[in-house]
């Protein structure tokens, strides 16, 4: 697909932070023509000073995935403008910890809303014309949590889950249209995603220190930091996977980032779900209360 990447166009989802800000500025800087959509205006504004600095083929654009109208007269303004999108990222989401028991209702559904039901709204948004043309590319942010779960991630994890289904049906329905669905799926690295979950897990503040599920939280936030404190992998280094997995003539059906990420796909593999349960509680101290 990078045979003739001067003239492809690619659209990122949650691109003015994180990942995806790593995406969008890395493959603009090896020739694609990028669209980086996001809410903030601050954020934007600053992604495009930056592609104006380095003289990159990158604008940013506005783009809310939780809302209908907002997505479709993005996806609209790109396809005014180039008459094509050759590369869906959808990389935009957000966590929301808590315990299963814990988290309200109304968080469960922003989890999902934004984390698959986003994913949902943009991919059908692109997907007539990419289907029309007989070719494209659509990566999928999945992540560990896709097919592992620590406690008090469940509902995060749940909607990483749905993605891996989702990708595997995207990937049989659209095989007759030339279309691949690619998973991405990244370990622990540092970008502003941890922050903002901590401030969602806010209004769960006394369940967190004093709840049935105290000691579970506590364990979990020492793991945490501590897994921080030794990420090595880069937003950066997720890009480049990106980038292969766009310009692979055969790509892969999921890439893995991270030794975090490769463990745990190993791991489940090999173990059976007891000795995985068994690893899971000795990493969390959990026990059973008498």
């Amino acid at each position: 697909m990078g045979a003739d990447r001067g003239t492809q166009t690619v659209l990122i989802t949650g691109a003015t932070d994180g990942l995806g800000k790593a995406a969008a500025l890395l493959l603009a800087e090896h020739g694609y023509r990028l669209f980086a959509a996001g809410r903030s205006l601050e954020k934007r504004a600053q992604l495009d000073s930056l592609a104006k600095e380095k003289k990159l083929p990158l604008k940013s654009l506005e783009m809310d995935v939780c809302d209908d109208a907002s997505v479709q007269n993005a996806v609209s303004a790109v396809y005014q403008e180039t008459g094509q999108i050759d590369v869906l990222i959808n990389n935009a989401g957000l966590v929301y910890p808590g315990a299963v028991e814990d988290l309200r209702m109304e968080d469960w559904r922003r989890q999902f809303e934004t984390n698959f039901f986003g994913v949902i709204r943009v991919t059908q948004a692109v997907l007539p014309k990419m289907r029309e043309r007989r070719k494209g590319r659509i990566l999928m942010m999945s992540s560990v949590s896709g097919f592992v779960t620590p406690p008090t991630q469940g509902a995060y994890s749940a909607s990483k889950h749905a993605i891996e289904a989702l990708a595997n049906a995207l990937r049989h329905e659209l095989y007759p249209f030339g279309i691949h669905t690619i998973l991405i799926q990244p370990g622990y690295i540092v970008t502003n995603i941890q922050p903002t979950a901590m401030n969602l897990a806010q209004p769960y503040q006394d369940k967190i220190k004093t709840g049935p599920y105290a000691k579970i939280y506590a364990t979990y936030m020492g793991n945490a930091s501590s897994t921080r404190a030794q990420s090595k992998t880069t937003p950066e280094d997720c890009a480049r996977v990106m980038l292969q997995a766009i310009e692979a003539p055969q790509p892969k059906a999921r890439y893995t980032v991270t030794s975090l990420a490769k463990f745990a796909k190993w791991a489940k593999r090999l173990l059976t779900d007891r000795a995985a349960d068994r690893m899971f509680r000795k990493r969390y101290g959990i026990t059973r209360e008498n």
